[in-house]
């Protein structure tokens, strides 16, 4: 007999409750990645670093000279359901020991970061720019962005203690954070109460307009003969009225160019900063467009299944080439300004492979002004400078103190 997935052993029992989430789910990888080598997140989704990509952390406000940080930084255990079930212990969060004290206006904050930030986003923008191929003009559109996420920045056990120390050291290591033994995460799931906050105060208080409100259903589908970092396809789907799906557009993973984490300590949350590359696929070759075609147009609207979808047995799989690998539910918010897309997004994804599924509810910021100037080849130091500290004082002003929005 075929084997049946575990999401669709559902007869008359109904189905399974969500997860429990906990305050603040999509977790990245480890700043421990290899540069350049692709590592699997715990979903259907792969995490994809760009050849030369940096990925490294800091605290803001920073350490100080010297050696001695106990007065002022404290780590503190955070409870987060996904990370102690799968490590048996919570992750830990940098904290200030004394909050007050350490006060960081928006400008500062904004100035400092983009200080730090800068010069790595105009190298990363000119090495993805300059390694977009003439040959994968014909068969790909590809876009660059740069992306704000709000979350928290978790720190795990791993295969070293986790101290002040060891976290002193992972901020120095700079743009070698790739090499550092510390784990650490981004977790990007914030409270519902949270997101409708957001939905209420950061539109009125950025002055950002309707822009969008959409639901999609993605459909994963690997292909056995591409190469590994890029064998999984992801069929952006929107439901007709008869009840089927229509294919928007074919993705493949996005390619991750730079990763700026910040442990913003005067904050309820901390910030992430993302330059990533997304490729959409045109022309496909028949094959894999008919193969994809059949595995979407098999699929059944099922509400009470993980990710809102399940295939009929024996339809999860196109010969030996094609396998259906994972389903991703969303519903999302958008709303902007002519530099800013603010983006609330609920998710439910599930992973055929691990049988692993995520709820979530997501908070991020395209900033579609500085994107359109780097794709554009437009790289005006100055400018550019200019605009990012705009964007990330918005930001901090209006989404990481969410105990304050109202």
């Amino acid at each position: 007999m075929a084997y049946l997935p575990p999401h669709k052993r559902h007869s008359s029992g109904g189905s399974d409750p969500a997860p429990p989430t906990s305050s603040l789910g999509s977790l990245s990888i480890s700043s421990s990645a290899p540069r350049g080598r692709h590592l699997l997140r715990p979903s259907s989704n792969k995490i994809i670093h760009a050849a030369g990509c940096v990925s490294r952390w800091s605290p803001l406000p920073p350490f100080s000279p010297d050696s001695d940080d106990a007065d002022s930084f404290r780590l503190e255990p955070f409870a987060c359901e996904p990370v102690e079930r799968k490590t048996g212990s919570k992750p830990f969060v940098l904290s200030l020991s004394s909050p007050e004290a350490s006060s960081c206006s928006s400008a500062e904050a904004a100035a400092a970061i983009a200080d730090r930030f800068l010069p790595e986003l105009l190298a990363a923008a000119e090495r993805a720019t300059h390694h977009v191929s003439p040959d994968n003009e014909e068969s790909e559109v590809v876009k660059l962005s740069l992306v704000a996420r709000v979350g928290k920045v978790l720190f795990q056990r791993g295969g070293s203690h986790v101290s002040l120390d060891s976290l002193r050291e992972a901020a120095k290591a700079g743009n070698e954070g790739s090499k550092s033994k510390v784990r650490k995460s981004f977790y990007t799931n914030v409270p519902k109460e949270c997101s409708e906050d957001m939905e209420r105060s950061v539109v009125k208080l950025m002055g950002l307009e309707f822009d969008s409100s959409k639901e999609h259903y993605h459909v994963k589908i690997f292909d056995k003969h591409r190469s590994d970092s890029i064998s999984t396809m992801s069929c952006k789907c929107t439901l007709q009225q008869d009840g089927k799906l229509a294919i928007h557009k074919v993705e493949l993973d996005t390619i991750r160019q730079l990763v700026e984490d910040i442990s913003c300590l005067s904050q309820d949350l901390d910030l992430r900063l993302m330059l990533r590359t997304k490729r959409i696929l045109k022309n496909l070759d028949p094959e894999v467009e008919n193969a994809i075609q059949s595995l979407v147009s098999s699929a059944i609207l099922d509400p009470n299944v993980k990710g809102a979808l399940r295939w009929p047995l024996g339809k999860e799989s196109i010969g030996e080439r094609f396998s259906l690998v994972g389903v991703w539910h969303t519903n999302y918010k958008a709303f902007r300004n002519k530099t800013l897309r603010f983006k609330l997004r609920h998710s439910d994804w599930f992973d055929h492979r691990s049988s692993t599924r995520e709820v979530s509810n997501e908070v991020s910021f395209k900033l579609i002004g500085i994107s359109n100037r780097l794709q554009d080849g437009n790289k005006e130091v100055d400018s550019v400078k200019e605009m990012l500290e705009c964007d990330v004082r918005m930001i901090w002003d209006s989404a990481l103190c969410y105990k304050m929005v109202h």
